[in-house]
């Protein structure tokens, strides 16, 4: 088993969310017994229904116990350099981005979340303001300036 990094904040999102889906899975155990008594279960679509969302919470809980199992919090050092848990914002030459270095499970970079496992991860780890990161993109390679680190 490989430890999974988090931060604090996506760790506690991943707990929040699987108490939410335990008491979800009440109100989807019920709903199984109302369609069973329904009757014959072979063309019973409220049966399969329930039975599917039943199904689905439970694999959801499961991935979701193997993530926090796993899962470590992980809190920055120093914000001297980008690391894990920094937000850092950067220059393409045209804009300012603020990105938060997050955990691959964390990602999102509609939010301004990015994975330190991904590609412009990869490239802002360990750097410093005013240095260079660059990294492969399909369609050439893609640099950015660090302007700060928060």
């Amino acid at each position: 088993m490989h430890t999974i990094l988090f931060t604090k904040e996506g760790y506690e999102n991943l707990k929040a969310e699987q108490e939410k889906l335990i008491l979800n899975r009440v109100d989807a155990v019920i709903d199984l017994s109302k369609a069973r008594a329904m009757g014959d279960l072979s063309e019973n679509g409220y049966y399969r229904a329930a039975k599917f969302k039943l199904s689905d919470i439970d694999r959801t809980l499961r991935h979701l116990k193997r993530l926090i199992k796993d899962g470590k919090i992980s809190t920055p050092t120093h914000h001297e350099t980008v690391g894990f848990g920094t937000s850092v914002t950067i220059h393409d030459g045209k804009k300012n981005q603020t990105y938060m270095i997050v955990g691959e499970y964390e990602a999102n970079p509609s939010l301004g979340k990015i994975s330190h496992v991904s590609p412009l991860g990869k490239s802002l780890m360990g750097k410093k303001p005013k240095e260079i990161a660059s990294f492969q993109t399909p369609s050439g390679t893609s640099q950015f300036t660090i302007v700060s680190i928060l």
